[in-house]
C-alpha cells in the first residue's frame, strides 16, 4: 500500500515537473512525502514491489 502512494506520488511530481509551475512548490511536499514513504518501507524492511 505505501509503495503505491509513493509511486503515485512521484508520478504526480514528475508531471509537475513537466507541466510548469501550475502546482507551485507543492511539487516538492509531494516529492518529500514519496521520499518518506520510500525510505519508512525500506527501515522496515518489507519489499518496495
Amino acid at each position: 500500500m505505501l509503495e503505491t502512494v509513493a509511486i503515485l506520488l512521484i508520478v504526480l511530481w514528475l508531471v509537475g515537473l513537466l507541466t510548469g509551475h501550475t502546482l507551485g512548490s507543492f511539487i516538492y511536499v509531494l516529492l518529500a512525502v514519496a521520499a518518506v514513504l520510500i525510505v519508512a518501507r525500506l527501515v522496515t524492511g518489507r519489499r518496495l514491489v
